[in-house]
């Protein structure tokens, strides 16, 4: 029989633990929250009851942007077959790079037109298994990129969009052949994108809030169902404010607004892997809240929202984007962009049962990302599977 000394077994467990990286099993139970600190990202390891543990961080040039619109999340997950990607974008230079999730390597970087421009508010991203889309706010067009191996991009084309009242482009999401945008004046707008380049599907209107409260009130974030059945937006304003609009036909239809006086703004939003439960972070209002969600009808219900996130004012200013805990059931709460500078990722956890629910800051709460000076966007890796 054959002696194997510890070291030969070190040595085995080592190359076995390389090959299975090479194959992407390495990463299967691997779980990161990903910041975009523009310029830059952080990636960081979730622990034992989502504690998070700064993993690695990349320089990606520029001199980034500590500032911009809510809704334009300036990161994009990918997990696709074997390209396992998180995009990120940098304002000031108008480049958007790709890293590989499986090797925590960058893959490579593109840029957009020569006109293409987003130095003043962020580059929104949004991306699936053929094509990543851009949008610039300062130019107001939407770049298309194709996705390519290593987790690379190649520029496709740009194409100018606007609001009805010359509004910048703000928010974007995508579920098969439909991107869905919001812009700033209250417009939302989808366009058809079977072909790669976004072509609008003529249907660009009013939000129902913007033209109730007279322009007080806007949307910003998106979320669309597993199904694309349905498209919700989160506004802002100064109550909480969210809106549907079924898009069963190929076109918004006008949407169907569900309104609460229990905070304020309600800028981003996501659903739960089960769809049971829409997240919304009330970004001036310094709280996450949870409303029920009908995945059938599209309709709204009242839940519950979380005391005060800690450390406002004093060490952050406003709240972001969010990542769920959990891929899976209602997504067990919420990691939240604390924009401050140095910037954080505060941990909302949620407990829900027989029609009621209870959100709550978790003790170890917040979790610092020194790399940021302005924290807006944020995302997990796996995504959420829709």
């Amino acid at each position: 029989m054959m002696n194997w000394s510890q070291s030969s077994w070190l040595r085995v467990f080592a190359l076995l633990a390389g090959v299975l990286a090479v194959t992407g099993l390495a990463t299967a139970a691997t779980q990161y929250v990903v910041t975009n600190d523009d310029p830059g990202v952080s990636f960081f390891a979730v622990g034992p009851n989502g504690q998070l543990t700064l993993l690695q961080q990349f320089q990606i040039g520029g001199f980034g942007n500590a500032a911009g619109f809510f809704g334009t999340n300036r990161l994009a997950v990918l997990d696709s077959g074997n390209q396992q990607c998180v995009y990120a974008s940098v304002s000031s230079t108008g480049d958007i790079t790709g890293i590989s999730v499986s090797t925590l390597t960058i893959g490579g970087s593109a840029s957009g037109s020569p006109t293409d421009n987003g130095a003043a508010n962020g580059i929104g991203l949004a991306v699936n298994s053929q094509y990543l889309y851009a949008s610039f706010t300062s130019s107001n067009t939407i770049g298309t990129f194709q996705v390519l191996s290593g987790c690379s991009l190649s520029f496709v084309n740009d194409v100018s969009v606007s609001g009805l009242a010359g509004g910048m482009i703000n928010g974007m999401a995508i579920h098969g052949n439909m991107m869905v945008t919001t812009f700033t004046d209250g417009s939302i707008q989808s366009f058809d994108t079977s072909t790669g380049t976004p072509v609008s599907n003529g249907d660009e209107q009013y939000s129902t809030a913007t033209l109730s409260s007279n322009d007080a009130t806007y949307p910003n974030g998106i979320d669309i169902t597993a199904d694309g059945h349905y498209a919700i937006f989160g506004d802002t304003s100064t109550s909480v404010v969210v809106e549907v609009s079924d898009i069963s036909s190929g076109q918004l239809a006008p949407t169907v607004v569900y309104s609460s006086k229990s905070s304020i703004s309600s800028n981003n939003i996501m659903l739960s892997p089960d769809e049971t439960i829409l997240y919304v972070v009330n970004t001036q209002g310094a709280s996450v809240g949870a409303m029920f969600f009908n995945k059938s009808t599209g309709t709204l219900s009242q839940g519950c929202t979380a005391a005060l996130v800690k450390g406002e004012s004093a060490n952050w200013q406003y709240l972001g984007a969010l990542g769920l805990i959990s891929q899976s059931g209602n997504g067990g709460g919420v990691y939240v962009a604390e924009f401050g500078n140095p910037s954080a990722i505060a941990l909302v956890a949620l407990n829900s049962s027989g029609g009621k629910c209870s959100l709550h800051e978790v003790p170890q709460s917040p979790f610092s990302d020194p790399g940021s000076a302005g924290l807006l966007s944020i995302g997990t890796f796996p995504p959420r599977s829709f």
